[in-house]
C-alpha cells in the first residue's frame, strides 16, 4: 500500500487551510491504491495554524532531541511534531505501507528539502521529522517532485 499527504491528495489541511493538488496522488486514491494522511492533522493541530519550521537542523536532529519545531510566533511545537510523526508511523504500520509520498518542504513530510528555520521562504537539504521517522523504520519517502509510479 502507498501513502500520501492529504494535501497533496487535495485535502485544505496544510498550515494555511489550502492543498497541494497533484492529480496522479488523486487517482491513486481513487482507485483505493493509496491511503491518506496528514501527521500534523494527527498531532492535534487546526487548519488553518501558524506556519512551523525547523531550527537547529532537521527531522533526524528532533527525533535525537538536537533541534526544535517553532511556530512563527515562538510557540515551540516540538512534541506536537513528533507525536505526529509516531501516529502516522502506527498508520503506516496499521495499512502495511511500504512507499510513502510526502509534501516536500513541510517540517514533517520533507524528504529531501525543508524551510531553514528563518521564515524567510528559503529552503535547505534536510528532511522533516515524520519522514526521519518513517526511514529509520525502513519506508521508502519519496518526494511528490520524484514520483515515479514504476517505483511505487
Amino acid at each position: 500500500m502507498i501513502l500520501v499527504s492529504a494535501c497533496l491528495a487535495g485535502n485544505a489541511v496544510r498550515y494555511n487551510a489550502t492543498d497541494a493538488l497533484n492529480n496522479t496522488i488523486r487517482q491513486l486514491v481513487l482507485e483505493n491504491k493509496a491511503k491518506i494522511v496528514c501527521p500534523e492533522l494527527l498531532a492535534g493541530f487546526s487548519t488553518p495554524r501558524p506556519p512551523a519550521e525547523i531550527k537547529g537542523g532537521d527531522g533526524y536532529d528532533v527525533l535525537a532531541g538536537l533541534a526544535r519545531v517553532i511556530e512563527k510566533t515562538g510557540n515551540d511545537v516540538t512534541q506536537l511534531y513528533i507525536d505526529g510523526a509516531w501516529k502516522a508511523l502506527n498508520f503506516a504500520r496499521e495499512h502495511c505501507v511500504t512507499h510513502v509520498v510526502l509534501k516536500e518542504v513541510s517540517p514533517s513530510c520533507g524528504s529531501s528539502y525543508i524551510y531553514n528555520g528563518q521564515f524567510n521562504g528559503e529552503t535547505k537539504v534536510g528532511v522533516g521529522v515524520t519522514t526521519a521517522l518513517f526511514r529509520q523504520y525502513g519506508i521508502q519517502v519519496v518526494s511528490e517532485n520524484y514520483l515515479s509510479l514504476d517505483g511505487l
